[in-house]
């Protein structure tokens, strides 16, 4: 555990305050929450803690809290933007990044008072228990190979970048491309590879890319590179709600079984409030997690919440577990566009939460993300031919023109989308010079 030996400060305005707290008193506090942790029936990585500035933790949150990532423009918009947002004191930032890895490495904020620290290396328990048990996570990721899988992909594109023939924009271009298709892969976690290695990767767009399309060794190496990245991050979007509320339920439940001083414990209260405060207009991952577990525990005992935690994702955990009397609690309602207004469909009533329910499962996790698979390509002139399966929601033209215009980087050929447009069956296309035509079948 990497803790400065020195009291820390506080930044206040212009203000700088001492801390009431040493690297000792984080040590010994890890160490009780630990064993609570472990004699509460968590199971864990060895975890290790690293102190950062606020600095620091914009940098690990613009690489999604890797160490070592490689170079993108788009890492450096995101820090740019947080860094802004954080000095204009528009938002705040994480009191935690926890790194699914083994051992599990988190990053606590250096600013934070004790009580803060307490309460955050409670949560980094919650969650690392969960990447190691949930079945996404252990079907889907491999923790011990974590930090060095990231480390080598970094090398190899820096490598390319280094290389005279291709350089930076030659990297950027593929790498703006990959990033543009990158979720459009398998989404059943865990699931085998086929054997057959004629069997085509139709719902793996870069998979289908990379076996049929006209690309070079070290293009190829580079779309496999951020294929494997997303395949690593794909359980954290899957189960955003779940891991988040099992942090929450276990650092509320460890608190409250210290032994803290008044002034401690009228700060946690505070600070746990804040955490799981319902937001106006969207959902708290952390609210709703955390009330969920609550409820389950209630209903069928600390057994059923270990089980749980190990099999299900937010869809699946939401559809059998967000119950009537749960949507009334948390005062649920669901609105939608009407013309130039927004206004109430659904409310937590008898016969509305249940569409509620529905909605939140079509619309968590991955299922936020349309869904374009491949349908065949054209022995006329190699178009490559794709489908959006669509449910209700119509694609954003601004981001499908774009998108198909890197698909058509890719591919080098004729690009095909079919899917719905004003409930009207549409085909559009990115033709030579990256044209868009839209063409509408009956």
């Amino acid at each position: 555990m990497e803790i400065p030996e020195e009291n820390t400060a506080k930044r206040c305005g212009r203000k700088v305050i001492s801390l009431e707290y040493t690297s000792m008193d984080l040590r010994n506090w890890c160490d009780i929450i630990e064993n609570a942790s472990r004699k509460a029936g968590l199971d864990f990585y060895p975890q290790e803690f690293e102190i950062v500035d606020y600095k620091d933790m914009i940098g690990y949150e613009a690489y999604s809290g890797m160490p070592s990532r490689y170079p993108h423009w788009s890492f450096g918009k995101s820090y740019d933007k947080a860094d802004s947002l954080y000095k204009y004191n528009i938002s705040g930032l994480p009191y935690e990044m926890v790194i699914n890895s083994n051992p599990c490495l988190a990053y606590l904020m250096k600013d934070n008072s004790l009580l803060l620290q307490i309460l955050t290396m409670a949560h980094v328990y919650g969650h690392n228990d969960f990447f190691k048990n949930n079945r996404l996570f252990k079907e889907g990721t491999r923790a011990s190979y974590t930090i060095e899988m990231f480390k080598n992909n970094a090398d190899m594109i820096r490598e390319y970048v280094n290389d005279p023939s291709i350089g930076y924009n030659g990297v950027e271009k593929i790498l703006n491309s990959a990033h543009s298709i990158r979720f459009q892969a398998n989404r059943t976690i865990g699931m085998a590879k086929p054997k057959d290695d004629a069997e085509e990767p139709k719902d793996d767009l870069i998979a289908f890319i990379v076996k049929h399309g006209d690309l070079e060794e070290w293009q190829k190496n580079v779309l496999n590179i951020v294929r494997a990245e997303t395949a690593y991050f794909l359980p954290q979007i899957e189960t955003k709600i779940m891991n988040e509320g099992w942090a929450s339920y276990w650092h509320y439940k460890t608190l409250n079984q210290l032994d803290l001083s008044p002034s401690l414990h009228l700060e946690f209260i505070k600070r746990h409030n804040d955490v799981i405060t319902p937001l106006v207009g969207m959902i708290n991952p952390y609210y709703l997690g955390f009330k969920m577990f609550q409820d389950l525990e209630k209903r069928y005992g600390m057994d059923k919440i270990f089980e749980v935690r190990a099999l299900e994702r937010d869809e699946s955990f939401i559809r059998r577990y967000l119950t009537e009397e749960l949507c009334n609690e948390m005062n649920l309602f669901q609105y939608a566009e009407k013309g130039s207004n927004y206004v109430v469909e659904e409310i937590s009533d008898h016969s509305g939460w249940t569409k509620i329910r529905s909605t939140l499962c079509s619309t968590c996790g991955i299922n936020m993300i349309p869904n374009i698979v491949v349908d065949d390509i054209s022995k006329k002139d190699n178009t490559l031919v794709l489908r959006h399966i669509y449910e209700g929601r119509e694609l954003n033209s601004t981001y499908m023109e774009a998108t198909l215009k890197h698909i058509f980087d890719l591919w080098k050929y004729p690009v095909e989308l079919n899917t719905v447009i004003d409930k009207n069956k549409t085909k559009v296309c990115c033709e030579e010079s990256k044209k868009i035509s839209y063409t509408t079948l009956r």
